[in-house]
């Protein structure tokens, strides 16, 4: 097992790990990776009243349970034991067009959790995201010069984007902090998030309901049905990455967080239907007048500054996440 120096790996240790988000999608996998080190001197933040997440953290081990709202009073508590926050909460529907509803928890709860570290000097991961890239103008470069000028499709990209640019102003920091640009991060432990989860998550159910799955036609003339391309991640490689950051603390800033490939939701769906060695058959639909004019139909994430700080360890292709994640997980209805 590696050795991480921030947090012991015995219940009763004196220091302790936040995550917040850890009853949602990657920070409940962040815990099991941890929980699978041994290391169980983890504060659990979310709100835990949806019923959905329950089986996310029902059987991680962890110090205690903290509704997101009792954070703060909690914190300034115990300062002095907090050994990293891992800020993963977040309201992440892109779907959503209200902009105040993301100001809440993406903007103004993220200030807090930033000033809070700074305050108390505790190193600091928070996640952005790759929604801030818009349509690309200026490409997917992860060079702070260009964050400013990023233009967002949607209000969940302007609020991630919109922390970016409060965060760059700050002269008063933690010790170390790092922001991810998640790009299209999937994997177990997303069946609570509905209409945001995957195209594996949905194809997955599709095909065992009736040997078929949909993907959205394409409305731009540049793109075949299907050619919509993305870079997608698989979660265990996002949460072994976290952690890598979290033991080696190398320079602080913000990192794309994606495999450096992109590649056509198509690709991704003949990929369930391969590990369930069943033959491709795929419906291409419209998609959504809500979405039409936001959607991002092209992303690949720069991922050149991640590897100049040592984080050069190659990312598990799509078709061997895809297996895992559909053999491992969605075939036999388990979590991570």
């Amino acid at each position: 097992m590696e050795k991480v120096h921030y947090i012991c790996a015995k219940f009763n240790c004196a220091f302790m790990i936040v995550i917040t988000g850890a009853a949602g999608f990657i920070g409940s996998c962040l815990v099991a990776r941890l929980n699978n080190r041994g290391f169980e001197n983890i504060i659990m933040v979310d709100d835990f009243s949806n019923e959905k997440k329950r089986r996310n953290w029902e059987n991680k081990k962890y110090i205690d349970k903290i509704h997101r709202n009792d954070f703060f009073a909690w914190a300034e508590k115990n300062a002095q034991q907090i050994e990293f926050i891992v800020h993963l909460g977040a309201r992440t529907d892109t779907t959503e067009f209200d902009y105040s509803i993301f100001e809440e928890l993406n903007v103004s709860y993220s200030r807090r959790i930033w000033e809070l570290a700074a305050k108390h000097q505790i190193p600091l991961i928070y996640a952005s995201s790759a929604a801030t890239y818009g349509n690309g103008e200026f490409g997917y470069s992860d060079d702070p010069i260009l964050i400013p000028k990023l233009q967002p499709l949607n209000p969940y990209g302007k609020s991630k984007n919109e922390f970016d640019k409060w965060v760059l102003k700050q002269t008063n920091q933690p010790p170390f902090w790092t922001g991810f640009k998640f790009f299209n991060v999937f994997g177990p432990n997303e069946y609570h998030k509905g209409r945001m989860a995957s195209v594996v998550f949905h194809s997955f159910n599709q095909i065992q309901e009736n040997q078929q799955t949909k993907l959205f036609k394409s409305h731009r003339p540049d793109f075949k049905d299907g050619e919509q391309t993305r870079d997608f991640i698989y979660v265990k490689d996002v949460v072994n990455t976290i952690a890598w950051f979290m033991n080696h603390k190398p320079q602080s800033g913000i990192y794309n967080l994606g495999t450096g490939y992109a590649r056509p939701f198509i690709a991704l769906a003949q990929a369930t239907f391969k590990a369930l060695k069943i033959e491709p058959n795929i419906e291409f639909v419209d998609m959504p007048q809500d979405i039409r004019e936001k959607y991002q139909y092209y992303t690949q994430a720069d991922i050149r500054r991640l590897k100049r700080v040592g984080k050069a360890k190659a990312f598990r292709s799509l078709e061997i996440s895809v297996r895992d994640y559909v053999q491992q997980y969605l075939a036999k209805n388990r979590t991570w």
